[in-house]
């Protein structure tokens, strides 16, 4: 079900982002799930890249295969081979990024880091610890919330406690 609801909200807004992002990784040939995403991207104008990650996993050979087979179904306006466990090409992923997005108005103070609330973000980077040390262990199906926030009188920290949710009993 989440698949799907994300399938729906990505879709949604394909229209409204000045480019999208299809990540796969080096198989050698289409991932059958994401044929379906690809004839939803036919029918928008927006630039989609194909970005294919794990390239510390596989050989160029096969990252060849891959691009080639996915370049014969649909027509990306660039492909950027990457490894985001070892930061390889994420530069170049960047640069590629910014050709299709225009700058825009300063819609914040220079000095304004962020929108969020600080619990939020204690909340993400809690959750992205986790993700990072459990990594095989269990899938992105996690929530955390925070419970308190307190700073402490003596000395420049804050204790946080948090509560981590998983989606499945079998991931607890």
């Amino acid at each position: 079900k989440l698949d799907s609801y994300m399938l729906k909200a990505a879709e949604t807004t394909f229209s409204e982002v000045d480019a999208v992002l299809m990540l796969t990784e080096p198989q050698g040939r289409v991932h059958p799930s994401d044929e379906n995403v690809m004839a939803m991207l036919r029918k928008v104008k927006t630039p989609v890249i194909l970005v294919i990650n794990k390239t510390d996993t596989a050989d160029e050979k096969k990252q060849l295969e891959t691009a080639k087979a996915y370049s014969t179904v649909f027509d990306f306006k660039e492909i950027v081979f990457i490894s985001a466990v070892t930061g390889k090409n994420l530069d170049e992923l960047l640069k590629t990024l910014k050709k299709y997005i225009p700058q825009g108005p300063q819609y914040f103070p220079e000095d304004m880091v962020t929108d969020q609330p600080e619990r939020q973000i204690a909340s993400e980077i809690i959750r992205e610890k986790a993700l990072k040390l459990l990594r095989d262990e269990i899938p992105h199906g996690i929530a955390v919330e925070i419970t308190s926030m307190k700073k402490r009188d003596d000395k420049d920290l804050v204790d946080i406690e948090a509560t981590i949710f998983a989606e499945k009993d079998s991931h607890k």
